[in-house]
Protein backbone atom coordinates (compact mmCIF):
# COMPACT_ATOMS: atom_id res chain seq x y z
CA UNK A 1 0.00 0.00 0.00
CA UNK A 2 1.35 3.67 -1.06
CA UNK A 3 0.49 6.18 1.62
CA UNK A 4 0.29 10.12 0.43
CA UNK A 5 1.31 12.76 2.95
CA UNK A 6 0.46 15.57 2.92
CA UNK A 7 2.88 18.76 2.57
CA UNK A 8 1.86 19.80 6.47
CA UNK A 9 3.14 16.36 6.86
CA UNK A 10 6.42 16.69 4.88
CA UNK A 11 5.18 15.37 1.80
CA UNK A 12 8.87 15.64 0.25
CA UNK A 13 11.41 12.50 -1.30
CA UNK A 14 15.03 12.32 -0.63
CA UNK A 15 15.31 13.30 -4.33
CA UNK A 16 13.26 16.43 -3.77
CA UNK A 17 15.21 17.66 -1.02
CA UNK A 18 18.14 17.12 -3.01
CA UNK A 19 17.19 19.08 -5.70
CA UNK A 20 15.73 22.01 -3.31
CA UNK A 21 19.07 21.88 -2.01
CA UNK A 22 20.80 22.01 -5.35
CA UNK A 23 19.18 24.93 -6.24
CA UNK A 24 19.43 26.94 -3.24
CA UNK A 25 22.99 26.36 -3.29
CA UNK A 26 23.32 27.56 -7.13
CA UNK A 27 21.75 30.82 -6.48
CA UNK A 28 23.19 31.39 -3.57
CA UNK A 29 26.88 30.95 -5.20
CA UNK A 30 25.83 33.05 -8.43
CA UNK A 31 24.74 36.09 -5.81
CA UNK A 32 28.21 35.62 -4.45
CA UNK A 33 30.00 36.16 -7.34
CA UNK A 34 28.21 38.86 -8.47
CA UNK A 35 28.52 41.24 -5.42
CA UNK A 36 32.38 39.95 -4.51
CA UNK A 37 33.81 40.24 -8.41
CA UNK A 38 33.62 43.77 -8.50
CA UNK A 39 35.91 44.51 -5.27
CA UNK A 40 38.41 41.75 -5.47
CA UNK A 41 40.56 39.48 -7.78
CA UNK A 42 39.17 36.30 -9.14
CA UNK A 43 41.85 34.42 -6.62
CA UNK A 44 40.55 36.25 -3.17
CA UNK A 45 36.84 35.48 -5.24
CA UNK A 46 37.21 31.56 -4.88
CA UNK A 47 38.81 31.60 -1.82
CA UNK A 48 35.65 33.36 -0.39
CA UNK A 49 33.39 31.32 -2.35
CA UNK A 50 35.32 28.01 -1.24
CA UNK A 51 34.62 28.98 1.91
CA UNK A 52 31.45 30.50 1.58
CA UNK A 53 30.49 27.02 -0.38
CA UNK A 54 31.33 24.90 2.77
CA UNK A 55 29.37 26.69 4.90
CA UNK A 56 26.53 26.46 2.84
CA UNK A 57 26.74 22.41 2.07
CA UNK A 58 26.96 22.14 6.00
CA UNK A 59 23.57 24.34 6.47
CA UNK A 60 22.12 22.95 3.80
CA UNK A 61 22.96 19.74 4.92
CA UNK A 62 21.49 19.77 8.27
CA UNK A 63 18.64 20.81 6.66
CA UNK A 64 18.26 18.10 4.33
CA UNK A 65 18.84 15.91 7.71
CA UNK A 66 16.17 17.22 9.81
CA UNK A 67 13.55 17.58 6.69
CA UNK A 68 14.20 13.78 6.05
CA UNK A 69 14.08 13.08 9.82
CA UNK A 70 10.57 14.59 9.84
CA UNK A 71 9.09 13.09 6.84
CA UNK A 72 9.93 9.56 8.13
CA UNK A 73 9.06 10.04 11.81
CA UNK A 74 5.66 10.82 10.33
CA UNK A 75 5.60 8.09 7.92
CA UNK A 76 6.09 5.53 10.99
CA UNK A 77 3.18 7.19 12.67
CA UNK A 78 0.96 7.19 10.02
CA UNK A 79 1.85 3.26 9.42
CA UNK A 80 1.39 2.98 12.82
CA UNK A 81 -2.43 3.72 12.83
CA UNK A 82 -1.44 7.50 14.75
CA UNK A 83 -2.88 10.62 13.76
CA UNK A 84 -2.39 12.38 10.35
CA UNK A 85 -2.25 15.90 9.44
CA UNK A 86 -5.08 15.22 7.08
CA UNK A 87 -7.24 14.58 10.15
CA UNK A 88 -7.42 10.41 9.75
CA UNK A 89 -7.09 8.15 12.42
CA UNK A 90 -7.25 4.68 11.83
CA UNK A 91 -6.99 2.16 14.68
CA UNK A 92 -4.03 -0.35 13.73
CA UNK A 93 -4.08 -3.84 15.88
CA UNK A 94 -2.15 -5.90 13.51
CA UNK A 95 1.26 -5.36 16.07
CA UNK A 96 -1.45 -6.73 18.87
CA UNK A 97 -0.88 -9.92 20.60
CA UNK A 98 -3.59 -12.27 20.75
CA UNK A 99 -5.33 -13.48 24.33
CA UNK A 100 -3.89 -10.06 25.97
CA UNK A 101 -6.06 -6.58 26.66
CA UNK A 102 -5.24 -4.01 23.73
CA UNK A 103 -2.66 -1.38 23.84
CA UNK A 104 -4.67 0.79 21.51
CA UNK A 105 -7.91 0.70 23.57
CA UNK A 106 -8.49 0.78 27.00
CA UNK A 107 -11.13 -1.74 28.49
CA UNK A 108 -13.31 -0.18 31.27
CA UNK A 109 -16.50 -2.03 31.66
CA UNK A 110 -16.39 -5.97 30.68
CA UNK A 111 -14.26 -8.28 29.29
CA UNK A 112 -12.01 -7.15 25.69
CA UNK A 113 -9.16 -8.63 25.02
CA UNK A 114 -6.95 -8.47 21.01
CA UNK A 115 -8.54 -11.78 19.19
CA UNK A 116 -7.02 -14.00 16.37
CA UNK A 117 -9.71 -13.94 13.64
CA UNK A 118 -8.53 -15.97 10.81
CA UNK A 119 -5.16 -14.42 10.85
CA UNK A 120 -6.28 -11.03 11.75
CA UNK A 121 -6.07 -9.32 15.18
CA UNK A 122 -9.26 -7.65 16.06
CA UNK A 123 -10.59 -6.43 19.09
CA UNK A 124 -13.26 -8.75 20.91
CA UNK A 125 -15.53 -8.47 23.64
CA UNK A 126 -16.75 -11.79 25.38
CA UNK A 127 -20.19 -11.04 27.54
CA UNK A 128 -20.20 -14.84 28.49
CA UNK A 129 -16.97 -14.42 30.70
CA UNK A 130 -18.48 -11.28 32.40
CA UNK A 131 -20.01 -11.85 35.85
CA UNK A 132 -22.87 -9.89 36.25
CA UNK A 133 -21.79 -6.53 34.83
CA UNK A 134 -18.74 -6.15 36.73
CA UNK A 135 -16.44 -2.92 35.53
CA UNK A 136 -12.91 -3.84 34.65
CA UNK A 137 -9.99 -4.71 36.76
CA UNK A 138 -8.31 -1.87 38.26
CA UNK A 139 -11.03 0.78 37.09
CA UNK A 140 -9.91 3.52 39.28
CA UNK A 141 -6.48 3.08 37.38
CA UNK A 142 -8.04 3.32 34.30
CA UNK A 143 -10.70 6.15 35.43
CA UNK A 144 -7.46 8.40 36.20
CA UNK A 145 -6.21 7.71 32.75
CA UNK A 146 -8.79 8.66 30.64
CA UNK A 147 -9.38 11.94 32.68
CA UNK A 148 -7.07 11.88 35.25
CA UNK A 149 -7.62 13.21 38.95
CA UNK A 150 -11.60 13.81 38.04
CA UNK A 151 -12.60 10.13 38.55
CA UNK A 152 -15.43 9.76 41.31
CA UNK A 153 -18.55 10.46 39.62
CA UNK A 154 -16.61 9.00 36.51
CA UNK A 155 -16.47 5.29 38.49
CA UNK A 156 -19.81 5.90 40.48
CA UNK A 157 -21.72 6.16 36.75
CA UNK A 158 -19.06 3.25 34.96
CA UNK A 159 -20.51 1.25 37.86
CA UNK A 160 -24.38 2.18 37.26
CA UNK A 161 -23.92 1.02 33.82
CA UNK A 162 -21.88 -2.29 34.51
CA UNK A 163 -24.40 -3.58 31.89
CA UNK A 164 -23.07 -1.92 28.69
CA UNK A 165 -19.13 -3.01 28.15
CA UNK A 166 -16.96 -0.38 26.39
CA UNK A 167 -13.45 0.37 25.51
CA UNK A 168 -12.05 3.94 25.13
CA UNK A 169 -9.52 4.36 21.79
CA UNK A 170 -6.44 5.75 23.42
CA UNK A 171 -5.09 7.87 20.52
CA UNK A 172 -8.33 10.11 20.02
CA UNK A 173 -7.88 12.26 22.67
CA UNK A 174 -11.27 14.37 21.62
CA UNK A 175 -13.86 14.22 19.22
CA UNK A 176 -15.68 17.04 17.63
CA UNK A 177 -16.81 17.03 13.85
CA UNK A 178 -16.03 14.39 11.34
CA UNK A 179 -17.06 10.51 10.91
CA UNK A 180 -16.32 7.41 13.01
CA UNK A 181 -16.61 4.21 11.44
CA UNK A 182 -16.14 0.40 12.53
CA UNK A 183 -15.83 -3.00 11.16
CA UNK A 184 -17.91 -5.93 13.31
CA UNK A 185 -18.69 -8.83 13.53
CA UNK A 186 -21.68 -10.47 15.94
CA UNK A 187 -20.69 -13.99 17.16
CA UNK A 188 -22.74 -15.06 19.50
CA UNK A 189 -24.72 -13.72 22.52
CA UNK A 190 -27.85 -15.17 24.25
CA UNK A 191 -29.89 -11.74 25.23
CA UNK A 192 -27.93 -9.82 23.12
CA UNK A 193 -26.10 -9.33 20.15
CA UNK A 194 -24.38 -5.97 19.77
CA UNK A 195 -22.10 -3.88 18.84
CA UNK A 196 -22.19 -0.06 18.49
CA UNK A 197 -19.61 3.39 18.57
CA UNK A 198 -19.49 4.94 21.85
CA UNK A 199 -18.53 8.88 21.72
CA UNK A 200 -18.79 12.37 23.48
CA UNK A 201 -17.19 10.56 26.39
CA UNK A 202 -17.60 12.71 29.42
CA UNK A 203 -15.27 13.45 32.30
CA UNK A 204 -18.36 12.36 34.39
CA UNK A 205 -19.29 9.34 32.23
CA UNK A 206 -22.09 10.66 30.79
CA UNK A 207 -21.78 9.28 26.76
CA UNK A 208 -23.47 8.62 23.68
CA UNK A 209 -23.69 5.39 21.35
CA UNK A 210 -25.06 4.13 18.01
CA UNK A 211 -25.44 0.61 18.25
CA UNK A 212 -26.79 -2.42 16.12
CA UNK A 213 -28.64 -4.99 17.34
CA UNK A 214 -28.75 -8.66 16.00
CA UNK A 215 -31.43 -9.87 18.52
CA UNK A 216 -33.60 -6.80 16.95
CA UNK A 217 -31.85 -6.16 13.57
CA UNK A 218 -32.09 -2.17 14.44
CA UNK A 219 -29.43 0.65 14.50
CA UNK A 220 -30.36 2.87 17.65
CA UNK A 221 -29.23 6.22 19.73
CA UNK A 222 -29.21 5.77 23.14
CA UNK A 223 -27.67 8.30 25.67
CA UNK A 224 -26.39 7.76 29.29
CA UNK A 225 -26.65 10.60 31.60
CA UNK A 226 -26.02 11.09 35.39
CA UNK A 227 -27.05 7.03 35.88
CA UNK A 228 -29.72 7.24 33.50
CA UNK A 229 -29.96 5.50 30.16
CA UNK A 230 -32.51 6.74 27.44
CA UNK A 231 -33.17 5.48 23.87
CA UNK A 232 -33.41 8.35 21.84
CA UNK A 233 -34.13 7.10 18.09
CA UNK A 234 -33.99 3.81 16.09
CA UNK A 235 -33.39 3.93 12.52
CA UNK A 236 -35.41 4.33 9.71
CA UNK A 237 -35.85 0.30 9.01
CA UNK A 238 -34.77 -2.89 10.32
CA UNK A 239 -31.54 -4.37 8.97
CA UNK A 240 -31.44 -8.13 9.26
CA UNK A 241 -27.55 -9.13 9.84
CA UNK A 242 -25.53 -12.56 8.98
CA UNK A 243 -23.97 -13.15 12.02
CA UNK A 244 -19.91 -14.31 12.07
CA UNK A 245 -19.94 -11.97 8.64
CA UNK A 246 -18.17 -8.21 9.00
CA UNK A 247 -20.19 -5.24 8.54
CA UNK A 248 -19.99 -1.40 8.78
CA UNK A 249 -21.48 0.91 10.85
CA UNK A 250 -20.97 4.69 10.86
CA UNK A 251 -21.62 7.81 12.28
CA UNK A 252 -20.94 11.47 11.03
CA UNK A 253 -21.32 14.39 13.02
CA UNK A 254 -21.67 18.35 12.04
CA UNK A 255 -22.49 20.39 14.94
CA UNK A 256 -25.40 19.37 16.40
CA UNK A 257 -26.37 17.35 13.22
CA UNK A 258 -26.15 13.51 13.86
CA UNK A 259 -26.42 10.66 10.86
CA UNK A 260 -25.88 7.27 11.07
CA UNK A 261 -25.38 4.26 8.60
CA UNK A 262 -25.17 0.46 8.51
CA UNK A 263 -23.24 -0.57 5.42
CA UNK A 264 -23.36 2.36 3.91
CA UNK A 265 -27.38 2.30 4.13
CA UNK A 266 -28.17 5.87 5.25
CA UNK A 267 -30.20 4.93 8.31
CA UNK A 268 -30.42 8.12 11.22
CA UNK A 269 -30.76 11.49 11.29
CA UNK A 270 -30.91 13.20 14.77
CA UNK A 271 -30.04 17.03 16.12
CA UNK A 272 -28.16 16.42 19.53
CA UNK A 273 -28.91 18.94 22.45
CA UNK A 274 -25.30 20.24 22.09
CA UNK A 275 -22.39 19.75 20.15
CA UNK A 276 -20.44 16.58 20.23
CA UNK A 277 -16.96 16.68 22.75
CA UNK A 278 -15.31 14.00 24.08
CA UNK A 279 -13.57 10.62 23.99
CA UNK A 280 -14.53 7.49 21.86
CA UNK A 281 -14.67 4.30 21.83
CA UNK A 282 -16.37 0.71 21.17
CA UNK A 283 -19.13 -0.63 22.70
CA UNK A 284 -21.18 -3.70 23.67
CA UNK A 285 -24.27 -5.28 25.74
CA UNK A 286 -24.71 -7.85 28.25
CA UNK A 287 -23.67 -11.27 27.22
CA UNK A 288 -22.65 -9.96 23.49
CA UNK A 289 -19.68 -11.72 22.05
CA UNK A 290 -18.40 -9.02 19.16
CA UNK A 291 -15.41 -8.48 16.96
CA UNK A 292 -14.38 -4.80 16.19
CA UNK A 293 -11.80 -4.01 13.66
CA UNK A 294 -10.58 -0.73 11.47
CA UNK A 295 -11.66 1.60 13.62
CA UNK A 296 -11.03 4.48 12.20
CA UNK A 297 -11.96 8.59 12.94
CA UNK A 298 -11.74 10.89 10.07
CA UNK A 299 -12.40 14.98 10.92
Amino acid sequence: MIRVISWSAFSISERTIHEVTRTVYCRAQKKLEKELLPIGGSARLLKITEEASMKARKTLTLISIFLLSAMTSQAQRISRGGPSPAGTVRVDLSRERPGRESTKFLAVVGNWSIVDDGGKRVLGVDGRSWLRGQPAGSLAEKARAIYGSRNEEFIDNVKAWAYFPYAVAKDIPDFHDGDISIRFKIVAGQLDQCAGILFNLKPNGDYLTVRFNGMEDNVVLWTFNKGVRKFVKKGSENIPLARNQWHTLQISVRGTNLQASLNGKHLLDYILAEPVSGKVGVWAKTDSVSYFDDYTVSR
